[in-house]
């Protein structure tokens, strides 16, 4: 079951652009989409706005991630991947692309309209930290302290 929190605000800075949307009734983010034409180059970021402002209530947050057909067909991804909105942030979303991989071209033109990336809105939890004087201290796992590799291909 999907949960549904409706009556989040949004700000459209470009009226020319959809709101975000889901695609599907089961899809986890929304599409986000490029209020002016840009160009991606390969190995430079490029700060991409979406025309859009929201307001988050306290106790959740927008990630801000790339698409996997523009990632896969172009190499096109986010710098900061998942980028984060916070709740108390009401400029544009704004979101750092970047062209990964020697491709050629060296560049990709996206047009004003273009969809550039996810957007998916989650909860968020604060913790408190309880320090420990040891490892031993640390609940065991089966894994340990392995690192990265550790469990296997």
């Amino acid at each position: 079951m999907i949960n549904r929190i409706e009556n989040f605000k949004i700000l459209r800075l470009d009226k020319e652009l959809p709101l975000p949307k889901y695609e599907t009734a089961h899809s986890a983010g929304m599409d986000l989409y490029c209020s002016e034409d840009v160009e991606i180059f390969s190995n430079a970021i490029t700060i991409v706005p979406t025309g859009i402002a929201i307001a988050l209530r306290p106790g959740y947050e927008a990630q801000i991630r790339p698409r996997s057909g523009l990632a896969a067909k172009h190499g096109i991804t986010i710098v900061n991947s998942p980028g984060t909105i916070d709740a108390d942030y009401r400029g544009e979303i704004k979101v750092l692309l970047t062209r990964i991989g020697q491709a050629t071209p060296k560049s990709i033109f996206l047009a004003k309209g273009s969809r550039i990336a996810q957007m998916v809105i989650s909860n968020i939890y604060h913790v408190e930290w309880k320090e420990v004087e040891t490892g031993l201290e640390l609940d065991a796992t089966e894994r340990g302290t392995g690192g990265f590799g550790s469990t296997g291909i």
